[in-house]
């Protein structure tokens, strides 16, 4: 697939990105890369392969997970180093704190 010239502005635009020649050229090439090989994945059959959400199917036992990666509820719970961060911030406020803006556009 040849990417046209005009997109891969596009996308630099919405990156933010201020490239260089050579860079430009290099990101060409690297975003035609990859868009060629998304290519071939859509030639693939995915006849009876069920869109997935999770990557370990609901009611899974921790037995049957693989990769020995056990999963744990996700519950919140206090912050034992806030104090330790709030201390290095340059305006805190707790729970929160003030830094400069460093973006502009």
């Amino acid at each position: 697939m040849k990417i046209a010239r005009e997109d891969v502005l596009r996308v630099a635009e919405l990156a933010h990105l201020e490239l260089g020649e050579a860079e430009f050229e290099s990101l060409v090439r690297q975003l035609d890369s990859i868009l060629t090989y998304v290519e071939k994945l859509n030639e693939l059959n995915t006849d009876g392969v069920e869109p997935m959400a999770q990557v370990v199917p609901a009611g899974a036992e921790a037995a049957e997970r693989s990769a020995g990666t056990p999963l744990r509820e996700d519950v919140p719970g206090p912050c034992a180093v806030i104090d330790e961060v709030l201390a290095g911030a340059p305006d805190p406020d707790p729970p929160y704190f003030r830094v400069p803006k460093v973006i502009e556009r």
